[in-house]
Formats: structure tokens, sequence, C-alpha cells
């Protein structure tokens, strides 16, 4: 299997142990599951279906944000608490991704669960010199890593944009520089808190996914990723933060999922142009809404019709009349194996379903069942 490494910026051999360590940054549970949601998730769920389809069992951990500024503000604008808001919009999130067939995760650590793993990573970074106390904070010192920008490979203007658009505060007064980030916060009145040695407070984004993924898969993973908008800062951060406590690589292989689009933007709920899952699986069959996220190779960025939905209505049809069957199982192997080429596999089906030829293997290696 060759796969796209963000990291290397180029298509490399992905030869993993017999078991492969997954981490995939999972949702922060307060609104609805998405279009781009699905697209990260059940792109995994394929490279999870072919490499168990090679041999390999997978690993994977998909984190739960049950406490960040996004659920802070929206439980806020509710009136409800943060975990009441996490866990009803996990029910809809699990609801979801189970009639989209999604394999489960060997895990669903949550943010909350890792306080004192947390903790512990702050204070190492602390200790080593990599982190710095001020205005009540804790916060990464950029300075202190030499490899900063590994995984994004961006220009310090680019890192300070995005750092601004996606919540980095690059002019937080109390920051060294710029592009150092918050391990440790002092919370608002109306935030959840916890003891620490540097005053009460909760936890910065990036630090979560840094205890989680170490506590659940320890120090390096095979293969980390999620959509193309963790690249930074949050997946930038993580590799630094974790690399400075351990010596060690943090991720072998950093996968990333293209932006799925609605008129124009990217489907994000903070532009609220959203397509949710469930409005879908209402009208339409699982496997239709299924196939039609899939039909789109996961490093292009794409944008949503619903002439995509009304495709594949009638190419589960046809599937469906084709019926069981091994036919071009193995063009489908190779297809995934060429960089996850998911919407070439499913060109394959589909001459094959045309032909009459029974395609059921080769649809269950893309996770539909004929």
């Amino acid at each position: 299997m060759r796969l796209y490494d963000t990291a290397r910026q180029d298509v490399v051999d992905f030869s993993p142990g017999p078991n492969v360590s997954i981490y995939t940054c999972g949702i922060t549970p307060y609104d609805a599951a998405h279009m781009g949601h699905a697209a990260v998730y059940l792109t995994f769920d394929v490279l999870q279906r072919r490499l168990r389809d090679l041999g390999h069992t997978t690993t994977c951990v998909r984190n739960i944000t049950d406490v960040d500024d996004s659920i802070l503000a929206k439980a806020r604008q509710l009136g409800v608490h943060y975990l009441d808001l996490a866990a009803s919009e996990l029910t809809r999130f699990d609801r979801d991704m189970g009639l989209l067939g999604l394999l489960r995760a060997h895990s669903e650590p949550r943010a909350t669960s890792a306080i004192p793993e947390i903790l512990g990573l702050i204070d190492k970074l602390l200790e080593s010199g990599h982190a710095y106390q001020s205005g009540g904070s804790v916060y990464f010192d950029v300075s202190t890593f030499a490899k900063f920008g590994q995984v994004s490979h961006l220009d310090r203007d680019t890192m300070l944009l995005l750092a601004r658009d996606r919540g980095g505060n690059p002019g937080d007064p109390n920051k060294r520089d710029p592009l150092d980030f918050v391990l440790w916060q002092p919370s608002a009145e109306d935030e959840p808190s916890w003891d620490s040695l540097w005053g009460p407070g909760r936890p910065g984004w990036h630090i979560e996914c840094s205890a989680l993924s170490m506590r659940e898969l320890g120090s390096t993973i095979d293969l980390h990723g999620g959509g193309g908008d963790l690249i930074f800062p949050h997946h930038e951060c993580e590799a630094a933060q974790s690399e400075s406590v351990t010596g060690r690589p943090f991720v072998k292989h950093w996968f990333h999922v293209a932006m799925v689009y609605l008129d124009g933007e990217k489907m994000s709920k903070s532009l609220g142009n959203l397509v949710f899952v469930e409005h879908l699986l209402a009208d339409h069959d699982a496997r239709s809404v299924r196939l039609s996220i899939l039909n789109n190779h996961y490093r292009t960025a794409w944008e949503w019709n619903d002439k995509m939905i009304e495709a594949s209505d009638r190419r589960l049809k046809s599937w469906l009349t084709a019926g069981p069957g091994d036919a071009v199982v193995d063009d489908v192997r190779a297809a995934l194996d060429d960089d996850l080429n998911i919407p070439g596999a499913i060109a394959v089906i589909d001459d094959a379903a045309s032909r009459n030829h029974g395609i059921s293997e080769a649809a269950a290696l893309l996770g539909v069942t004929i």
C-alpha cells in the first residue's frame, strides 16, 4: 500500500507491522455530524478495511474533545451543562456513523478523562525548558523546538494567519512569540476547572490529543490524521509538544482528508454552511449516502451538491441488481493500495455491475453490504 504522507509531502510506502496503531481526531460534540466529518471518518474506515483485508489488525483511537472553547461557548449560549451537551450530540453522532456502517473505534477517550496525563506532560515540558508560565497560563515555547513546521511546511506568515483563524490567538500579550500555544489556561467563572500546580484552570486544545494518544497508543503512532484543517496548528503543535517530551518521533505517517465545500465555502460549524448527515439519512439509503461521500478522492477538496446523492441512489440500485459474487475484488484492492483511490475502486465496481457480474465482495471492501 502507498499513501500520501503530509509531512513528507509525497506518496510513500505504508508498511506497518501486524497491528496498525491509528489515531484520528474526533468531534467536538456541540452540533450534529456534517458531511465534512463523515468524509474524514469514512476515509479512515475504508483504510482500516483494506488493512484488515491485508491481514493486519487495526487499533483505531478516535478522541472526543469534550472540553474546549467551542463546546463551552455553545453550552453557555444554550444555557446547559457542557457535558450534557456533549452527551446529547454524541448520541446523534454515534447513531449517524452507525447507520453509515462505520467500524467501531477501538476506544473513544474523552479529553476530560486525561487531566492527570495532561498535567504530567505540562510538568515535563516546564522542567525541560520547552514551556513557560505567563499571565496565569502555561505556554509551549516554539523557539525550543527546531523542527516546528515539520508537518505543515508553512512559512511563518501563513502560520500566523491560520493561528488567528483557528483559535490560536497570536495576539495574546502574555506570549513570548505569537506562535507559542496554550498548554494550560485559567477558566472563566462559568467554565470547568481543575486544580494544578499553576493554578486552577483547564487544558489547551493541542495538549489534550497528545495526552490521549500517548496514553492509548504509546509514544509513537503508525498513522495519525484527520481533516486537512487540523494540519496547522493542531497537528503541528501536537508533534512539537509530544516529541519534546519523549525525544522520539510522534507519528510515522501523517494522513489528512481534504475539505468539503458548500456554495464555495469550506463546510464548517462556524460558518453554518452545513449539510447534516442525519438529514440525508432520513431520505436515502445509508449506503447511498456512504457512496456519495466516498466517490471523491480523499486528497482533493470537493463541493457537495444534491446531484451526488441522486447518482449514488442509481449506483446502489445497479450494484444491488448485480448481487453476490467476487468479481473485480483484486482490481478494487489495487485501487485502494494506490493512495486509497476509492473513486477508482467505485468505477471498477460500476463497470462490473453494468455487465451483471457479482460485486458483493468488492463492495464490502468499501463498507457497502450488497
